[in-house]
């Protein structure tokens, strides 16, 4: 009998160990931290947004899977972002995706097709389009067309953006042609240039400097909110919200391939329920902050907001088709993704025009009721 309460004291005392040893490993193995680096300051409100994703994802993981914001330039430059992901450099960049147009053309389609993408389609369109239209499965092709090791979630759709700032009012777009004028990267900003705007690329930090300076003369960023916080009223006082550069732009995260394929399934489902509910967490976000700002903008600061000229649609829209038919004819993913867009298009857009105009008609009537 003693032997065998050796034994088996023995065998309590390496099951004990050996559970230990699993715990200890179990804890270790559930503990992922991924860094996302950001192209643009902490105190924007996508970033604000962002971490709200990163609290989500935390949340739904029991804290397994950790989300780090890190600010613009903490490990690479901004414009080495993707490939500082790609490479592993840094597990996650934040970013909207035409920023990488050079890397593709269609990434344009993604983070900002270009006047709607030509076929009417607005920000939460393109929601439906990207959930339910096959828009997902092209934006994971996306980065295999481009050689990225890379997946990514779209996050942040917003829009539409506003036209810009200006010194003076814009009757026409002859008077739009007399200012150097600030715009995204990529198609969009290509876009103005081809209906003779002076249309400069340059990143969200350098956009005040360069008004200072007199570099440029005009700009435009995103909407109310995140304008005040730029704080464009400071040099400029004549706001224009229509526009049509930017009536749909996303920002998305990208994680390395490798990184995303060593998390448990129920980390990468954790992920994609957290974006998922980032998509209509950011528009209602987006809703109120902007309506705020632009109250405090125009009560408080002397911004006066104006109808952007009715000639811009037309010259604008005509040169938004032109280059969309262009890279269409010269890249097959990219006339691939758009002819996705076209085809969702053609049955949901006749609906939600119409059904938007009844929206429209619903908030101009109350506003037009405060104006008085």
């Amino acid at each position: 009998m003693g032997s065998l309460s050796l034994l088996v004291r023995g065998l309590a005392a390496c099951s004990v160990a050996l559970a230990l040893i699993a715990a200890s490993s179990l804890v270790e193995a559930k503990t992922v931290k991924i860094r996302v680096q950001s192209v643009i300051p902490a105190k924007a409100d996508e970033v604000t947004m962002l971490k709200e994703f990163a609290k989500d994802v935390s949340e739904l993981t029991n804290g397994e899977l950790q989300i780090e914001v890190l600010p613009a330039g903490a490990v690479v430059g901004v414009k080495e972002t993707l490939e500082a992901v790609d490479k592993g450099l840094v597990e996650g960049g934040f970013a909207w995706t035409h920023y990488w147009s050079g890397y593709h053309p269609a990434a344009m389609l993604f983070g900002s097709p270009v006047a709607g993408a030509g076929v009417g389609i607005d920000n939460i369109a393109f929601i439906s389009w990207f959930l339910y239209g096959g828009g997902k499965e092209l934006y994971d092709q996306l980065w295999k067309e481009m050689g990225m090791n890379i997946k990514g979630f779209m996050l942040q759709p917003v829009g539409p953006e506003a036209l810009g700032w200006f010194k003076e009012p814009i009757n026409s777009m002859a008077d739009f042609r007399k200012y150097r004028f600030r715009t995204p990267p990529g198609i969009p900003g290509q876009t103005y240039r081809d209906i003779g705007v002076a249309a400069v690329a340059m990143g969200g930090g350098d956009i005040l400097p360069a008004l200072e300076k007199g570099v440029i003369d005009a700009a435009e960023w995103c909407c109310p909110k995140p304008d005040l916080v730029f704080g464009f009223h400071k040099i400029l006082k004549h706001y224009y919200l229509q526009g049509l550069h930017q009536v749909v732009v996303n920002a998305d995260i990208y994680i390395n391939g490798d990184v995303y394929n060593s998390l448990s399934d129920h980390q990468k489902k954790a992920l994609e329920v957290a974006a998922n509910a980032s998509l209509i967490k950011s528009l209602g976000y987006r809703i109120y902050e902007n309506g705020k700002a632009l109250k405090e903008l125009t009560e408080n600061h002397g911004v006066q907001l104006h109808d952007t000229p009715s000639d811009y649609f037309k010259e604008y829209m005509e040169a938004a088709k032109a280059t969309l038919e262009k890279n269409a004819a010269e890249n097959a993913f990219f006339k691939e993704v758009w002819d996705s867009q076209k085809a969702f298009a053609e049955v949901a857009v006749p609906f939600w025009a119409g059904a938007q105009m009844s929206n429209a008609s619903l908030g101009m009537a109350y506003a037009k009721s405060k104006a008085k």
